[in-house]
């Protein structure tokens, strides 16, 4: 009987572990077979910013479709985007116009993106002799000076999208509103460096900008006219072999845009 049970328990042990030796052997089946990254892994997809074979263009990101607009992309209002309209000759031109009402938060809203991206070159007072003008860079436009009081205010938008001479675009830098917002601003640089005691409300005091600038510890030459630095680089004439700088055309001179749609082609 002894012998029986004997037997009986050997034969359970070595079950047991052959049971075992399978499951491990499974396991380790499994692992392997997960390893091979077959299936979904080897089947034909777009990996991002990668190439493709698919297309015959070898780009795995593909184009927008024709005709369709991306959420956020309509840009109905022209103008609002580009600053500019299609005239009645078909070229494009500027307007003396804010595409939406100019209240005191978007004044404030331009002086805050004016005094962070343009006072660096066109100072805050936008008399174009800002700190890197101090330093030897280019003289800036002066936002004062007839020419720039005679352009419209759209000027400014058009030319923040678009550059100008040695002025970069600030598109990706500055939102459409936020560019519309700006000019509005330089707007009202330009009123307040030519008021008059008649442009002010009634009832409205005036203060002298010299006690002004003794009340915050500054020299009364802070509220003078800022003169050139003998450092600063003068700008020289435009060189027209190497193109005109970047600026919204009035006249035929350059090429016709339609916007926002091309003109009826003449019978």
């Amino acid at each position: 009987m002894r012998m029986q049970l004997s037997a009986l328990s050997s034969q359970l042990s070595a079950f047991r572990a052959a049971r075992r030796g399978a499951l491990l052997t499974g396991a380790v089946a499994m692992v392997l077979i997960a390893g091979c990254r077959q299936d979904m892994q080897d089947q034909p997809k777009i990996f991002p910013q990668r190439g493709s074979e698919i297309f015959a263009d070898h780009r795995g990101a593909r184009p927008q479709v024709a005709n369709t607009v991306a959420r956020g992309q309509l840009r109905e209002d022209s103008y609002f985007y580009t600053g500019v309209v299609q005239g009645a000759n078909g070229y494009r031109e500027e307007k003396n116009e804010i595409p939406f009402p100019v209240t005191l938060e978007v004044l404030e809203r331009g002086q805050e993106r004016f005094n962070i991206y343009c006072s660096t070159c066109h100072s805050r007072v936008g008399n174009g002799l800002g700190m890197v003008v101090e330093r030897g860079y280019k003289p800036a436009a002066n936002f004062h000076d007839q020419v720039r009081l005679t352009q419209p205010v759209s000027h400014y938008f058009y030319v923040m999208s678009h550059g100008y001479g040695a002025m970069p675009d600030y598109a990706a830098q500055i939102a459409p509103i936020d560019r519309w917002a700006i000019a509005a601003y330089i707007r009202a640089l330009q009123l307040s460096q030519a008021a008059t005691l008649e442009d002010v409300p009634a009832g409205v005091a005036v203060r002298n900008l010299k006690d002004v600038a003794r009340e915050n510890h500054l020299p009364e030459s802070f509220a003078e006219p800022w003169p050139l630095p003998a450092t600063a680089i003068q700008a020289n004439p435009n060189d027209l072999k190497q193109g005109n700088p970047a600026m919204a055309p009035t006249g035929p001179a350059e090429i016709k845009i339609a916007i926002p749609q091309s003109k009826p082609a003449a019978k």
